[in-house]
């Protein structure tokens, strides 16, 4: 299992899905013209605007529950995977597939707002899946998209989130991992029941307090060891270019680690975040595709970097293994990854920063389950449009705490494997779309571009800009 998961992993990141995910972000910046950096003080103001409706959520409760998948385990462990086999300029290129990624996040969150329409209970529900079927007009490839995206953030993403608390709490408190798996199982069960306001309720509350306390905490440890930061941010820049001595031979392993556990951490082109958006009470799609650019910043700019700080300024971290595998202490494998940090915590305040950042990876990965269940419902709904089968929605509840429950109790490595390879088809699958069905989302910005600059409260209407399909949209303009 292990062996075919690798080679599997291996095709699929491969260098052209580093490459796609590099250059659709450089495209789609020079098509917006570099929006995330225009409008980044627009993204704020939107961020705050808005309110929830009876069948979606407000802005703001969009953006905590994408930013609930996106800020996870990826920012923890997942950054001190990337430095430990790629180096230290591993960090440089998760900021620029952070940086470029911006935009990618804008179209898609912004296609997924067009096409987005009503289920069953009346509430918003949209994504890949439905932007595919509508723009494209290719309803094998939705489907496509669908299965893979159910089988990637039902089953095979949720294990990583687990595993890592589990490792987080053993190595803090020594707490057996069943004890903590069914912890975790138990507590995703009671949001995935309440449906999708209980669950924008809960991220509006726990992902704002779990990334401040965070970066709270992350800039004493920065504080005290602020002598390091100018060899830290010398040792990234010339590490990622190979300019430094030892890590020249591993340059394309900075790109591949950086670009892997970029695209993984911020979900930018991945496809994940769009559902999230869809679900959005707002006047124009553009509006929330430009929260959703914001959200990346958040995610790899704020966190990221800080958990990347605290391993490199403290020395805490290991680069060449036996065989390549990263080590801590006796730890081998991926599931050294929270013991780094857990070690640059306990440099500020020893015998409690092992306990902090177990409470904190608690939180972070909890809230990712969360959202992963929210993406694979709603590719459940979107083939429950067709099929009609009620007994879908609770199989992929089972389906995921099933999940929850086997990544907790294998080996990290296996856990962040099948990950990688979820994280992989889901983003070779998306970006491609979005790169041909990107007109509409590159429309709406220039529609929305121009009604600010006549002073108004830009309202979306998909005729006046010649998009079909954009059903939700056209009855709204009619209704009025």
């Amino acid at each position: 299992m292990e062996a075919f998961v690798g080679q599997l992993n291996g095709i699929i990141w491969s260098s052209a899905l580093i490459y796609l995910c590099l250059g659709s972000g450089l495209y789609f910046s020079l098509r917006t013209r570099f929006l995330q950096v225009r409008h980044f003080r627009h993204m704020l103001k939107l961020m705050r605007a808005g309110r929830s409706s009876e069948s979606g959520v407000s802005p703001f409760q969009a953006l905590t529950m994408s930013l609930s998948g996106r800020v996870g385990t990826g920012n923890i462990a997942g950054v001190a995977t990337a430095i430990a086999m790629g180096g230290p300029g591993a960090v440089f290129w998760m900021w620029m597939v952070a940086f470029l990624g911006a935009s990618t996040a804008y179209v898609e969150a912004t296609l997924a707002q067009i096409y987005k329409e009503y289920d069953d209970n009346g509430e918003y529900r949209g994504g890949p899946a439905y932007y595919i079927e509508k723009a494209m007009g290719q309803n094998w490839y939705a489907w496509l998209f669908a299965a893979a995206t159910i089988i990637a953030v039902g089953f095979c993403l949720p294990g990583i989130q687990a595993n890592s608390i589990v490792a987080a709490m053993e190595n803090a408190w020594a707490i057996p991992p069943l004890a903590t798996a069914l912890f975790i199982a138990v507590g995703v069960a009671l949001i995935i029941f309440g449906g999708v306001k209980r669950i924008a309720h809960f991220t509006q509350i726990a992902v704002p307090a779990m990334a401040a306390g965070y970066i709270a905490i992350a800039l004493v440890v920065l504080v005290v060891n602020i002598d390091q930061f100018p060899g830290v941010i010398k040792l990234i820049i010339s590490s990622a270019f190979g300019m430094e001595a030892g890590f020249g031979a591993i340059i394309g392993m900075a790109v591949q680690w950086g670009v892997k556990r970029g695209i993984y951490s911020n979900e930018a082109g991945q496809g994940t975040a769009p559902h999230a958006a869809a679900a959005a009470e707002v006047s124009h799609p553009a509006k929330q595709g430009l929260v959703q650019a914001f959200s990346v910043y958040v995610d790899t700019l704020l966190i990221c970097t800080a958990t990347a700080f605290m391993i490199l300024m403290t020395g805490l971290y290991n680069v060449a293994g036996p065989e390549g595998a990263m080590l801590y202490e006796g730890i081998a494998g991926a599931q050294a990854g929270p013991a780094y940090v857990q070690a640059s915590f306990d440099t500020v305040l020893p015998g409690f920063g092992s306990g902090i950042l177990a409470i904190a990876l608690l939180f972070f990965a909890f809230t990712t389950i969360i959202a992963y269940y929210y993406v694979a419902e709603t590719n459940v709904m979107y083939i429950n449009r067709k099929v009609h089968r009620a007994w879908l929605v609770l199989l992929l509840k089972a389906l995921l705490l099933t999940s929850v429950m086997y990544g907790a109790l294998k080996s990290a490595d296996v856990a962040w494997a099948l990950g990688d390879v979820g994280v992989g088809l889901m983003a070779w699958l998306n970006i491609v779309a979005i790169l041909i069905i990107q007109k509409p989302a590159i429309l709406a910005l220039q529609d929305y571009e121009t009604q600010l600059d006549q002073g108004v409260d830009p309202v979306f209407d998909p005729e006046k800009l010649g998009i079909e399909k954009a059903d939700f949209w056209a009855k709204k303009i009619s209704d009025k």
